[in-house]
């Protein structure tokens, strides 16, 4: 299974289980935009390669926008973008 193709998420044959989370935006660090968790942390997964395979069997298109965006308090995180009518929607994982 190929890894992800972000900087901060690098190749690895471990475990690597995901926890979906809420953010919302405050502001711009640089080129990219800052997300800070708030609420309850959503579902754990074992990996998150299963969502992105579970969307695209779906047939939803999902884009791994990782690199235009920093999470507070996180050291590894994965950031998708779908469209959703004339939405776009982001779900955002941190890596445990």
């Amino acid at each position: 299974m190929a890894a992800l193709r972000a900087g901060h998420i690098q190749q690895s044959k471990d475990n690597m289980p995901a926890t979906e989370l809420t953010v919302t935006s405050a502001g711009k660090v640089g080129d990219k935009e800052l997300l800070v968790p708030t609420g309850v942390e959503g579902p754990l997964l074992p990996h998150v390669q299963d969502w992105v395979t579970a969307k695209r069997t779906a047939r939803i298109p999902v884009k791994d926008v990782s690199t235009s965006f920093l999470v507070k308090g996180i050291k590894q995180w994965s950031v998708f973008e779908e469209k959703k009518g004339s939405k776009t929607v982001r779900t955002v994982f941190k890596i445990t």
